[in-house]
């Protein structure tokens, strides 16, 4: 980050930010090898958002929803049509966006519309959400005034960063405009006003220096940003923070509020923080099934379910394949298995810390590993274009042993992307396995066909 032009108190170098992203040593919750390995959504989403290599490139549908049948609503096909200032718009072409993404056509000309409009955004990792909310910020500001009028909250330090670097490439070439980072590290004396037109950061630090200590007029603010909002209504403490703070703020100030999923504690969560907002949703590409082939393979514990696999790949040609588990045990005996029998295999679960996970991530993406073997960890948004079969080793389960149908749906959905056709299997090996990929037929309305592994022309035809 170049300090002479954005005037950052700490960190001040773009590449200390870098670093201290990257080299993040954050882990998941311990766990015992045995058990479940759970997802730590905040650790996943950062995941999502530094191994992403550019914009998904999305032919789904925008869904949108206004209680208002007047507000207006329009779409744009290039950054021009925005009639941004030119030098946010220089720095918008700097960062390599040629033309606004799919989300970015409908929520950028409702976010700089006059009066302000609030908003509901979601959209899966990757689509450029980021950048949509961080224009509008820039958009708003007033550098004729030296006080924040701008705060933008995330779950962590760690995502807060991230956010930071997004802004602070975007503003290259606007030197005018300042911002302060409000997270662990950045202390600043009790009696201190604060300048900075924009503060980023988490919701314990906002508290503190806007409620606390003062150091900001709340009632100032005419943008409140709330980034990746499922994970912060999932952290202990930062859904009453975040409703706190809203509190304190004046009637017309815009609520951006944007979120990964759209489910309904985000939505009570959103009607709480965004009065009467547009919501707009993209739709998941993973949310349609239809090019995804289902299969389930009856078997007799763990050495038949790896007898199958081996089977599949022995007569089907196979670009790549993700195998989801359900423990960390499983996916370690599974990769060793796999690897003494000249297998190509890696594997991602929640005891490696994200640099580790980029690693491994980016080692199969350039296709050195032909097989990933992870547990829920991965269940969700990680997008790699050559994936063309998933197999569920461990059929997914809920805390009461009843079928998991949203991270079934996740998982295949890590097959099937970008118009492709893709393959899953269900390796199924007990009574309880077989009534949830029952329960998940039923769910889905979409047939489970069974496949006999040791028919070599019939595993055959599933990958025709």
């Amino acid at each position: 980050m170049e300090s002479t032009k954005l005037k950052w108190e700490k960190p001040s170098d773009e590449q200390v930010i870098a670093k201290k992203v990257i080299g993040l040593n954050i882990k998941s919750e311990p766990a015992e090898e045995d058990t479940e390995d759970v997802p730590n959504l905040a650790d996943t989403s950062l995941l999502q958002k530094i191994i992403r290599n550019g914009l998904v490139d999305s032919k789904r549908d925008i869904e949108v929803q206004r209680r208002d049948p007047n507000s207006p609503l329009y779409s744009v096909k290039t950054f021009e049509a925005l009639h941004l200032k030119p030098n946010l718009l220089k720095g918008v072409y700097a960062m390599g966006f040629n033309a606004p993404s799919k989300i970015q056509e409908t929520a950028l000309p409702t976010l700089l519309a006059d009066p302000p409009q609030n908003m509901i955004a979601q959209s899966q990792s990757g689509t450029g959400k980021t950048a949509a909310f961080v224009l509008a910020m820039l958009s708003r500001i007033d550098t004729a005034k030296p006080y924040p009028q701008v705060l933008c909250m995330s779950p962590t330090y760690e995502l807060a960063i991230q956010t930071g670097e997004v802004a602070a490439k975007m503003a290259k070439f606007c030197p005018e405009i300042k911002m302060k980072f409000a997270v662990r590290g950045e202390d600043l004396p009790k009696n201190t006003k604060i300048t900075d037109h924009i503060i980023i950061g988490t919701p314990g630090k906002m508290l503190d220096w806007g409620m606390k200590y003062r150091m900001f007029d709340m009632t100032k603010i005419c943008v409140f940003v709330l980034d990746e909002a499922d994970v912060m209504i999932a952290r202990q403490g930062h859904q009453d923070q975040c409703i706190r703070i809203h509190k304190t703020l004046p009637k017309t100030c815009q609520m951006m509020f944007f979120s990964a999923t759209y489910d309904a504690k985000v939505m009570e969560f959103a009607e709480i923080i965004v009065p009467n907002p547009i919501i707009i949703r993209l739709l998941r590409e993973e949310e349609s099934l239809d090019n995804i082939k289902q299969f389930y393979v009856k078997c007799r514990g763990q050495e038949e379910k790896y007898h199958a696999i081996c089977n599949i790949y022995g007569v089907i040609t196979i670009g790549q394949a993700i195998i989801f588990c359900h423990t960390r045990k499983t996916a370690s005996w599974l990769s060793e298995k796999m690897s003494k029998d000249g297998h190509s295999v890696a594997v991602l679960s929640g005891d490696l810390d994200v640099e580790q996970r980029i690693a491994v991530l980016d080692r199969f993406r350039a296709g050195q590993e032909k097989v990933l073997i992870t547990t829920n960890v991965l269940a969700r948004g990680i997008d790699v274009e050559q994936v063309t079969l998933v197999v569920n080793f461990d059929m997914p389960m809920d805390t009461e042993k009843q079928a998991d149908c949203e991270t079934y749906l996740h998982r295949i959905g890590r097959t099937g992307r970008f118009g492709k056709s893709g393959i899953a299997i269900n390796l199924v090996d007990s009574p309880q396995a077989m009534n949830i990929c029952q329960a998940i037929e039923q769910h889905f309305g979409k047939k489970i066909v069974i496949l006999d592994t040791e028919d070599a022309e019939e595993i055959e035809k599933i990958g025709a």
